[in-house]
């Protein structure tokens, strides 16, 4: 197989399977659909592996495979750009998906759309590899709204449900708010660049730097600064930042393998991606880079507070991923764009470690997800306990684990910027240390230490949030939770290995080594905060080692160790305090389950405004305006000259005759002033 075949057959195979089994799943053995699929999958992830290795030594491939559309001086083409980044996108989607398709075989096994599920998650794949893999804006636009409709339909999976139902709308609605804003950058793109092809918009950015469009009135605005914000907007909406985040907790309401697949590991870091791919945009813009960065503290700081109030196992570990998100895109402001692309990856494995977990727990709880109805599962499902317990300490930054060195390193990268509002992302990403160790092992100690809580559980009282598909009621008070078979606990300790050493071993080669050289544009001089990494990794860290070690040293470790010792001191040996503080700060209780308010404020002015508008448009427009005036009034006119008329018709000879001979005098008449 030459390359491009090769580039070819890693996003068409899992489509090939998609098809395959979204057509013919009903007509083929129940096992046919995940060998299908997994088989398109897992041969994508090896093409993938060998594309990487290809990457490292070979020039990045940029070529169009076919045009698409041609209008006017306008080309539309589907092309590849194979160089590390996107190959290490590639690697990444493709394991965490294979790994999903492995899970959902024991998850899913009760299922009545089993052949279905696994046909969405195929398809999922194919989009994301189109997303990552593309050359240029047009198929960029392709895959990134492809991953939306899929997503559309994995979160209304069980479409049964009311709950399920709202919550895929809700995303589908807020993401077309986003993507408004990308499709209105992508035209400014095509509009004053005169292509959507990467290497050409690129190449002739910097001559745009100083550009000034007029957007409103007279007033002259950057062009960079404009377009680079609207593309931003679109990673906002995929993304999930402050505040088009609304959709991402409601999203658990799927079945949690897609919660690993789409909102932990790939299709959310979309927007990281694409803000990462567009450098050479973003560099010319403080102005975009300061908005990147200010919304990203946002939502890293204010989204954790929101998980330490959560007791469902999924929506505690969702609130996490935006609270991630927002690390990523802190990052991305600090220009420290690779330590994006970085936390992205490590983030990705122990992410959809600890969603895969908190399935093999729901599994095990009988799909019960209240952890408060949890305890000492450590002792009945010890791979579960061990491999969460590893994504645990990833996820909170503990030096040697991957998530200590992308953590760490957008801190100091933060700390670096010279962006003005890079002191208020600094304090934010610091705050974040603490409330992510003390949410997350909050998690930790309610689930998997502590008293068997559910054998006081009354089973009547249950109201969790996937037993309407299952028909399971939690664990009776004599029952006992049980380790799911291999299917489940195989991806979790193949996850569990990279949320170990992957960033032990990526850090050098990624940050401060080649990986990412000429792929990934910045200015030192304006945007220090890389320059000052690098310093500190050869003059201080030296190693990975180094820097773990040097690690133990720091605030954001203290603050991690804090965290984990207050969430052992709150629910191991004083579990009377968090209702006492609950109680002394009700309000604040209050506004971080309303969530700050935003799905009400959505609900109030948004939804209900736009109702609003439509029942006026209605009764104005429709009722009054088409049904009223033009076409009931047409008829009322019709209606009434009609009955006029009709009096004419009166039945009597010698009135048609009087009116013949009138109609002859006016025509005589005529006729003669006409001759005259």
């Amino acid at each position: 197989m030459t390359m491009q075949q090769i580039y070819l057959a890693i996003p068409l195979l899992p489509l090939l399977a998609a098809v395959l089994v979204g057509l013919f799943g009903k007509l083929m053995p129940r096992a046919m659909a995940h060998v299908l699929t997994i088989l398109g999958v897992g041969a994508s992830f090896g093409l993938s592996v060998y594309v990487l290795k290809d990457a490292m030594v070979s020039a990045p491939y940029n070529e169009t495979v076919y045009s698409w559309l041609k209008s006017g001086n306008f080309t539309f083409e589907i092309g590849f750009l194979i160089d590390r980044l996107s190959a290490m996108m590639m690697v990444v989607v493709t394991f965490v998906s294979l790994m999903v398709h492995i899970y959902t075989i024991g998850y899913m096994a009760e299922d009545k759309g089993y052949a279905r599920f696994f046909s969405y998650i195929s398809l999922f794949t194919f989009a994301m590899l189109m997303l990552v893999m593309s050359n240029n804006f047009m198929q960029l636009f392709f895959g990134w709204e492809a991953v939306g409709l899929v997503s559309y339909l994995l979160i209304g999976f069980w479409y049964t449900r009311p709950t399920a139902i709202y919550a895929n709308l809700k995303a589908f609605l807020v993401n077309r708010v986003g993507d408004f804003g990308f499709l209105l950058g992508i035209g400014l793109v095509l509009f004053h660049f005169g292509s959507l092809d990467y290497a050409a918009v690129f190449s002739v950015a910097p001559q745009m730097a100083d550009v000034k469009i007029n957007l409103i009135g007279n007033m002259q605005w950057s062009l960079m600064t404009v377009t680079c914000i609207l593309l931003f907007i679109g990673a906002m909406g995929k993304s999930a930042q402050v505040p088009l985040h609304v959709w991402l907790p409601d999203s658990m309401e799927g079945p949690t393998p897609i919660s690993a697949l789409i909102h932990a590991a790939t299709m959310v870091t979309a927007g990281i991606f694409m803000v990462a791919r567009m450098s050479p945009l973003f560099e010319l813009s403080d102005t975009a880079l300061s908005v990147v960065m200010i919304i990203g503290a946002i939502t890293a700081l204010f989204m954790g507070f929101l998980g330490v109030i959560q007791n469902d196992i999924k929506r505690v570990v969702a609130y996490s991923t935006l609270s991630q998100l927002g690390y990523m895109t802190v990052a991305l402001g600090a220009s420290a764009y690779s330590v994006a692309i970085f936390h992205l990856m490590t983030h990705a494995f122990f992410k959809a470690l600890l969603f895969l977990g908190a399935g093999s727990v729901i599994m095990g709880m009988h799909h019960d997800q209240d952890i408060r109805n949890m305890g000492n599962l450590k002792k009945y499902m010890p791979v579960t306990w061990i491999t969460s317990l590893i994504g645990s300490l990833a996820l909170i930054g503990t030096p040697f684990l991957s998530g200590f060195y992308s953590k760490d390193s957008i801190i100091e990268a933060v700390k670096a910027s010279t962006l003005s509002v890079s002191p208020f992302a600094y304090i934010a990403v610091l705050i974040g240390v603490f409330v992510t160790a003390f949410y997350s092992f909050r998690m930790y100690f309610l689930v998997f230490h502590g008293a068997e809580k559910w054998r006081d559980v009354k089973h009547d009282a249950h109201h969790d949030d996937e037993h309407d598909a299952h028909n399971h009621h939690g664990l009776s008070p004599t029952e006992n939770p049980h380790e799911p078979g291999w299917v489940i606990k195989l991806p979790l300790i193949l996850l569990a290995i990279p949320s170990l050493a992957i960033g032990y071993f990526a850090i050098e080669p990624m940050l401060f080594g080649e990986f990412f050289k000429g792929v990934i544009t910045v200015d030192s001089a304006a945007h220090p905060a890389m320059h000052a990494l690098t310093h500190h990794w050869h003059a201080i860290y030296h190693s990975a080692v180094g820097m773990a070690l040097h690690g133990l040293m720091t605030l954001p470790f203290v603050l991690a160790a804090s965290g984990v010792f207050t969430a052992w001191v709150f629910y191991m040996k004083r579990p009377d305090i968090p209702a006492k503080i609950q109680t002394k700060f009700s309000v604040i209780n209050r506004i971080l389950e309303n969530k700050y308010g935003f799905d009400s404020f959505n609900e109030r002015v948004f939804a209900a405004g736009s109702l609003f508008i439509g029942n006026k448009l209605w009764q104005i427009g429709d009722v009054k305006l088409i049904d009223g005036a033009i076409v009931n009034g047409t008829a009322n006119l019709i209606g009434k000259l009609s009955t006029k008329v009709r009096k004419l018709q009166t039945g009597l000879i010698y009135h048609y005759a009087f009116a013949m001979i009138i109609g002859v005098f006016f025509m005589l008449s005529f006729y003669s002033f006409k001759l005259k």
